[in-house]
């Protein structure tokens, strides 16, 4: 039969994803000082076993005031860059692209962890303390959040240079593929809304003053990212406010082509509340609309998230020409192993040969113990 498209290797520029599977970033609040520890070892290697093709990281903050919590990963220094290596080796022994995500959190930093209760900004015994934010203005993201100082114009040419610092150490810690945060109400979102950019100077007023922010990032990080490597970028392709949507989102990933980003991954919301909050209906796919939209009017490779929750799901998006990849979140979290068991419920390892042998092996015998070969 033919292989399917999820498990159909995708090359781009010099690497290939040996499948179209991501695994999304998504932060988990456990790190100190920005290093990489044990635990992320551990929770990202599993994913890697799991056999994604690409395995993100969670976010990593630019400089320390770029954390949304004070357990946030980083690269802003290179005293980290060891800490990522060891988790990037492993990664990539097990088969996938080793990739990670920078960012910074802008007026969206210095906030307990979702899981906190009222009044809580983090573990109890960590010592955790609130830190300046900054933003495009001095309008904080929603009631109760912290108030930002406005960045000045000097200012934001230094962060420009952050996120290439940043990139450079990620490329130093051997990643394959990089990803800049322009997503869910962070400082690059921020930028491009005119509901939280309401500059008057070169980096606000009409759509090209609000990309001009995010685009000089972009420039910057490509100039010093391998032209061998891959850069991604996540947008939210709609704000969740109403400032920002598809038709300016498919203007901004046109600017990014022409820069040299390879895909826009596609996720919308969290301009003004919660990461994710999206103003918009969640249902299986959700997201998937603005992958398409994107990817055909801006003629540029994206990567569909939100919803997706099994292989024939995935596979559907693809064939439709929909996305490029298929990135998972939160059903990872709840099923570790999404790849193996798409590719069992798409009928291409009947005999459990994508599985690290010294699982598959022990499964194969166990099919013919219960008579199912």
């Amino acid at each position: 039969m033919q292989r399917p498209l999820l498990f159909t290797p995708l090359q781009l520029r010099g690497v290939v994803a040996p499948n179209r599977a991501v695994l999304s970033p998504m932060v988990q609040f456990r790190a100190t000082d920005g290093l990489v520890n044990d635990f992320h070892l551990v929770h990202l290697g599993k994913f890697a076993l799991g056999k994604f093709g690409i395995v993100f990281t969670e976010n990593c903050a630019v400089e320390p005031r770029g954390r949304v919590t004070e357990g946030d990963l980083g690269l802003w220094d290179d005293g980290q860059v060891a800490s990522h290596k060891r988790l990037v080796a492993f990664l990539q022994r097990e088969g996938a692209l080793a990739a990670t995500q920078i960012t910074h959190s802008g007026r969206k930093g210095s906030t307990p962890r979702s899981f906190d209760k009222p009044g809580e900004l983090g573990p109890a015994d960590a010592g955790w303390r609130k830190w300046e934010v900054v933003g495009p203005t001095d309008q904080p993201a929603a009631e109760g959040w912290l108030k930002p100082r406005a960045l000045g114009a000097a200012e934001i040419e230094g962060l420009v240079e952050k996120f290439a610092a940043a990139a450079r150490r990620a490329d130093a810690a051997g990643y394959d593929v990089l990803e800049i945060h322009g997503a869910h109400g962070y400082l690059l979102a921020q930028f491009l809304s005119p509901i939280s950019n309401t500059r008057n100077d070169r980096y606000g007023g009409d759509r090209a003053g609000r990309m001009r922010f995010p685009l000089d990032v972009a420039r910057a990080v490509r100039g010093v990212w391998p032209e061998r490597k891959p850069l991604f970028l996540r947008v939210s392709a709609m704000d969740g406010a109403g400032g920002w949507d598809v038709d300016d989102t498919v203007a901004f990933a046109q600017a990014l082509k022409e820069l040299g980003v390879d895909v826009i991954d596609c996720s919308s919301g969290g301009l003004t509340g919660a990461a994710t909050a999206a103003g918009v209906k969640r249902s299986l796919g959700f997201q998937v609309p603005f992958a398409a939209a994107v990817r055909r009017r801006a003629g540029i490779a994206t990567m569909a998230v939100g919803l997706i929750l099994d292989g024939p799901q995935a596979e559907e998006i693809l064939q439709a020409g929909d996305a490029d990849l298929i990135a998972i979140g939160r059903q990872a979290l709840y099923e570790p192993f999404w790849p193996l068991h798409a590719a069992q419920a798409l009928g291409c390892d009947p005999d459990w040969e994508m599985w690290t042998p010294e699982y598959g092996w022990w499964l194969e015998k166990r099919e013919h113990t219960l008579g199912r070969k």
